[in-house]
Formats: C-alpha cells, structure tokens, sequence
C-alpha cells in the first residue's frame, strides 16, 4: 500500500498542515488585537465607560450563541458549586473590565502609542509576579532585561514628563487578569462568558440608565454606529476564539513570537495613522523596552531548546531502563496553556523550561 503523503485521508489533518493552520489562525487574532484601535473611535460620541458596557452585554450574548452552538453547558453547574473558583472569576471579570475601559479610553483620547507601551511591557510585569508572588529566582538575562525596563520608564517619564501610568496600569492589571485566570483552568470560551456574565448586571444597568435618561447613543446616532456597538461582541470574541485554536496547534515559542504583533500594530497605528508625537526621548525609551523583549525572546528560546533536548535524551531511554517508580510526563500538560481573548501573553517570557512553572497568562485583547 503506498505511502500517503500531503492532506490525510479523509477529515483527518497532517501534523503539518494542522502547525500551518494554527500559526495563520495565532497571526489572524494578534492582527485583530492590533487593529483594535481603528475599531473603538468610529464608536463615538458614546463615551468609553458606555462603549465598555455594550462591549461587555454583547461579548456576553455573542459567547451564549457559541456555546450554544457548541452544546458545552455542562461546566457551568460544575463552576458555581466551587466558590474559590468562582471568586476568582469575579476578580478576573473586575480587573479586565478595569482593563478594557482603559484601553478604550486611552485609543479615543488619541494615546494609542501609550496603550501599546502597556503590553509591550507585559512580560516584564509577569516576570514581576514570579518574582514577587511566587517567589521565582530570575536568570541573568531576565535581570537585564528587568534592569533595560526600569530604564525604559525613566526615560519616558522624562519624556512624557509625567509617570506613563496608562502603560503602567494597563499592564500591571492585565497581568493580574492573567495570573488569576490561568488558576481558574476554564478553556476560552467557558471563562470570557463567565467574566462577562460576572459583570452583566452592572454593565446592562448602566445601559438601562443611559437609555432611560436620553444619554445613550445606542440607536440614536445612525445604523451603522449602532451596528458598530452591537459589533463589539464579534470582534471581542472572534480573537479569542482565534487565538484559543492556535495554542493547541503550535508550539509555545511560536505563540511567544506572535504576541508582539498586538503591541507593534497598535504602535504604528498611533504613530503613522494617528501621528501621536514621538520625539526622541520617546524613541529612545520604547528603543529600551524593545531591548528588554529581545533578551527575553533569545533567552525564552535558548531555554525551550534545552528543553527540547532533554525531553529527547529522556525519550531515548529505553523504558525497560527506567525505575519502576518512574512518572511518564507528558511535554504538552507539563506547560498547559489556558488562553483568553487580547491579548497578548507574554508566553516568550514565560518560557517552557522555567522551574517552578509560573502561571501562563491567557491572552484577552485586553485590547
């Protein structure tokens, strides 16, 4: 029987094409996280508290569709019985909906430069939390790295001439969001559904209010801004749910790569569309951030090679050899990856070989 090569049989999908599929369906939602800012302008004049609201309603009822679609009900009784989960999800739900509002805030009072900072700074804001909440000793190229942050900071302080604290809070609450959300351990969908449920009833009431005094525009501007504010649950979710079937296909190195297409897009975007200022003090402290992301990218690298290694020599070993105590450890559940939609994860930062395993943030366009 001849060998079977190129598309297997049937719905059955090569290894390779399957890499193929998952890394143009990681580049799709980091592209759409990127352009995010196009997005949330043509949704004015309602404010950013007001588009944050239909933002988080629609996301709702978007995800009630998939799951529904899906037939994927049954976690949701499991969920409510265990409070300290259900408690962190109610902290996740708070801190992104603090998150969003921010961000969106920030793209319409024309800092999307700034916004963009915030999750280029990401990954040394996970590298804090290892630090400071799981007590993680960091390697020499994370020092330098955290050492070409802080310089990073003080130069756009000078620069700004002010704190850049939408950077700063951006990135510290999406950390946050994504610390707590990868101990919850829900896939995607299940989690942006029960954060923005978690946060329905003040967002709807606050929709309610608009409406009943005259200050909403939702229905009173034109159809198609109305269409628009409808539309911010599709493009909340589609990310997501883009970004969710990327990681079960590609490596985490890759998925490590692509999450700077978030921040690099939003940048030009506020650069060359938006023409924010960018002296060169502001220059020379983004040229500092991007330093940091290159030590951390080749030492990420260099460490899931050596993991690569060493999974190989243990696969090496004949398992008669082994002690009968052994433990098989399989590569892909040592670093599981609980995803969420915008975001951009420092998973290049978080590299694959670091001991303890810190919690992998699950990305939520948090844009």
């Amino acid at each position: 029987m001849p060998e079977t090569r190129g598309r297997a049989v049937g719905t059955v999908a090569t290894p390779g094409g399957e890499e193929r599929r998952g890394l143009w369906l990681g580049v799709a939602a980091y592209v759409m996280w990127g352009l995010f800012p196009l997005y949330w302008p043509h949704l004015k004049p309602a404010g950013a508290v007001e588009i944050l609201a239909h933002r988080m309603v629609w996301s709702l009822v978007f995800m009630l569709l998939v799951l529904a679609v899906l037939r994927r009900w049954s976690w949701i009784r499991v969920l409510l019985r265990d409070r300290a989960r259900l408690a962190k999800i109610v902290v996740a739900g708070i801190v992104i909906t603090a998150n969003w509002g921010l961000y969106i805030w920030g793209v319409n009072s024309h800092q999307v430069v700034e916004t963009s900072l915030g999750y280029f700074i990401n990954p040394l804001a996970f590298i804090a939390i290892g630090v400071l909440v799981l007590g993680e000793r960091l390697r020499n190229a994370q020092w330098v790295a955290v050492g070409l942050g802080v310089a990073a900071v003080v130069v756009l302080t000078v620069a700004y001439g002010r704190l850049p604290w939408l950077a700063l809070v951006l990135a510290t609450s999406f950390t946050i969001y994504g610390y707590v959300k990868k101990t919850v351990g829900l896939a995607p969908t299940e989690s942006l559904t029960a954060e923005t449920a978690v946060m329905f009833l003040p967002t709807a009431g606050y929709l309610a209010y608009l409406s009943w005094t005259g200050e909403g525009t939702l229905g009173t501007v034109s159809v198609g801004h109305t269409l628009l504010l409808l539309g911010t649950g599709i493009v909340t979710a589609i990310p997501l749910l883009c970004f969710g079937a990327a990681t079960v296909r590609v490596p985490l190195s890759t998925i490590g790569m692509l999450q700077y297409l978030g921040p690099i897009l939003q940048f030009s975007v506020g650069v060359w569309i938006d023409h924010e200022e960018m002296p060169g003090s502001r220059w020379a402290g983004f040229g500092l951030i991007w330093g940091a992301l290159v030590v951390l990218s080749a030492d990420a690298l260099r460490q899931s090679r050596q993991t690569r290694r060493a999974l190989a020599r243990s696969a090496a070993v004949p398992a008669a050899s082994l002690p009968a105590d052994t433990v098989a450890v399989n590569p892909i559940a040592v670093n599981p990856v609980a995803v969420n939609p915008i975001a951009v994860a420092p998973v290049a930062a978080e590299p694959v070989a670091e001991a303890p395993v810190r919690p992998e943030p699950e990305p939520e366009p948090t844009v």
